[in-house]
Order: C-alpha cells, then structure tokens, then sequence
C-alpha cells in the first residue's frame, strides 16, 4: 500500500510516517516545502500540498490528515482574532481534500481528529464514541464537522475513519520542541506553574491505533488515549532525571472526562500505559550533569 501524510513534519504526523517507514510502506508527504534532508528515517516522497488545495492523489491507497492550521503553539482557541479564516482553512480545506481522495480513488482516509469534541460533557464523564458532539470550542466544533463531512462520503470503495486523539507526547523531529519543552524550561528557571492534569498519549501507540484500523479496514469513530497525568507527577520525574531540586506545583484537583477507548482495545490496541512515559523521558530530558 501507499499512504500519503498532510502534516507530516509535526509532532503528530511524525510518528504515522515513521510508523509506516518501519513497516517497508512507501510514504508521500503532502505539504507546502519538502522535509529537511534526514528529517525521517528514509526518504519519502513529497507532492506539494497547502489546506485548501485539491493535491494530486494519483496512486495512494491511504491518507492520513493530521494538517491544521491554528497560532503557533495553540489548538483550543488557535482561531485568535480570525475565525472565520481559521474555519475556512481547515474545516472547508479539510473537505476539499476528502473530495480530491475519493474522486482520486484513495480507499481510506484516517483524520486527525481530538477529544475536543467532546467539550461540554461535565468533568468526570466517561467519554465513548456513542456520545453526541458537544464541543465547546471553535476547535472542537470544526474537527466535529470535518468528522460528518468525511462520513457523508462513504461508500463501498471508500473507507472513513475518524480517530479522536488526546494529547499527544514523544520525542520531536530533528531540530523540533516536543510538546513539554516549554514547561520543562519553565521548572528548570523556577517560573510559576500552574496545577493540571489530562490525558496523554505516547505518538507511538496512537500510529500503532491507525495501523490497526487501516490493516482490518475499520471505519467510523475511534477514541485513542492512555494515562491521566499529573504535572506534579510528571515534573518530579523530570527533576529527578536532572537532578533538580525545585518545589513542584501543587497536584491539581480537577476532575478529568477520560475518553474509553474499548472499541480499539477490541481490535488488539495496547498502549505502552506508565512505562512508555518513563521509558520515553530521558529521550525528553537534558543529559544529567557529570557527578
């Protein structure tokens, strides 16, 4: 099979390209400049691609779109003072690009899609794929909307999935910030941080989830997470890889809507729980100093 990426160079997006790289499965990445030299593991191929534009998908089998335009650093609220542009890029650019895979003859399409979707629900709340989209950002309401187009377009020859993801960790591409970095820099100068904790997901588990679905040829809704993390728990971890002596924040107090995920455990989904997280960061960590 041939699958093609939009995204690809994020954080996310990442890991789907490399998963199917180890997996010998040719990879086309779809974006506006082609990956830096040595940026993935092997080469890739790469067919220009912005949201909005109706690439060519001429012989790929699969896609996965994990492309999103939102301000640096931001998803909930990464609409800032343009919404309807934010909406315009990427619900509109995300069906346009729908459209182009089915007429293209691309038999399944996996987005990208978030536990923001299910915004409203009252904190504690078991989250299932059966439950009604209640999102409470423009977020969550764009990728819950991208979610109904991409299935209005199934048919026999052609295979949606959505995968609702929550937070997403690992390491970053060559020369990239993974997702903590800001806070690990803020612990490491003594800044306040405040308390908090959600979901998390290892990038690893979440590309093995997608290669689940495309091999069985699954559609529909899948929820994808793992641990509830504290970053009190989180930032002990990291002190104690730096050896760091610094008070940590408070643990947070928060009840947390965790997302079920029985319908991927169903299908043989095992995320690698506590142990990838601790396995995973020394990889996340500065080296310890000598002594």
């Amino acid at each position: 099979m041939s699958l093609a990426v939009t995204g690809a160079t994020g954080l996310v997006g990442r890991f789907f390209v490399e998963e199917a790289l180890a997996a010998g499965e040719p990879v086309t990445v779809l974006g506006r400049t082609p990956p830096p030299p040595g940026f993935f593991s092997a080469p890739t191929g790469f067919r220009p691609y912005a949201l909005g534009d109706r690439p060519d998908l001429s012989g790929i089998d699969a896609l996965i779109h994990c492309a999103f335009s939102h301000l640096p650093g931001r998803y909930r609220g990464g609409e800032g003072s343009d919404p309807e542009g934010f909406t315009r890029a990427n619900l509109d650019g995300s069906v346009a690009l729908f459209e182009t895979a089915r007429a293209a003859g691309t038999g399944t399409v996996l987005f990208l899609s978030s536990r923001a979707v299910y915004g409203r629900y009252p904190p504690g709340t078991g989250l299932t794929e059966t439950l009604t989209p209640y999102p409470d950002t423009l977020y969550g309401k764009v990728k819950a909307e991208a979610e109904r187009r991409l299935f209005a377009l199934a048919s026999d020859s052609f295979t949606p999935v959505a995968l609702r993801a929550t937070g997403i960790y690992g390491p970053a591409g060559p020369g990239r910030a993974h997702k903590w970095q800001s806070l690990f820099d803020d612990f490491r100068q003594g800044r306040p941080i405040s308390p908090r904790r959600g979901t998390e997901l290892h990038g690893d588990d979440l590309a093995a989830a997608a290669r689940i679905l495309r091999d069985t040829g699954a559609r529909g809704i899948f929820n994808a997470s793992d641990i509830l993390l504290d970053r009190h728990d989180l930032l002990a971890l990291m002190a104690r890889a730096e050896r760091i002596e610094r008070p940590l924040p408070p643990r947070s107090d928060s009840p947390v809507s965790a997302m079920r995920c029985d319908r991927l455990a169903s299908m043989g989904w095992r995320p690698g729980g506590i142990a990838r997280l601790h396995a995973t960061l020394p990889a996340l960590c500065r080296p310890c100093p000598a002594g």
